[in-house]
């Protein structure tokens, strides 16, 4: 019984542990959200920002092969 109430008590302290995370990640998406609006009324684009983001995010040589793919399709459709 003793166990029980063990597990019990730490399976609601981890419960407890993800809701306040959740909480903080809620707060760090609506100052994500605020930045883009500010960058959006100083004239950036906040889609060529998170497009920027998202390849700095890649090591060169996944940023390289993606690139490289991209090209290939612009080409293949005649874009390039």
């Amino acid at each position: 019984m003793a166990e029980s109430n063990v597990a019990a008590d730490q399976l609601r302290l981890f419960i407890e542990r993800i809701e306040r995370l959740e909480e903080e990640k809620k707060g760090m998406q609506d100052d994500i959200r605020d930045v883009f609006l500010e960058a959006k009324s100083g004239g950036y684009d906040p889609t060529a920002m998170k497009a920027v983001i998202r390849l700095r995010r890649m090591n060169k040589d996944d940023r390289d092969e993606a690139e490289a793919l991209l090209e290939t399709y612009k080409t293949a459709l005649g874009m390039g």
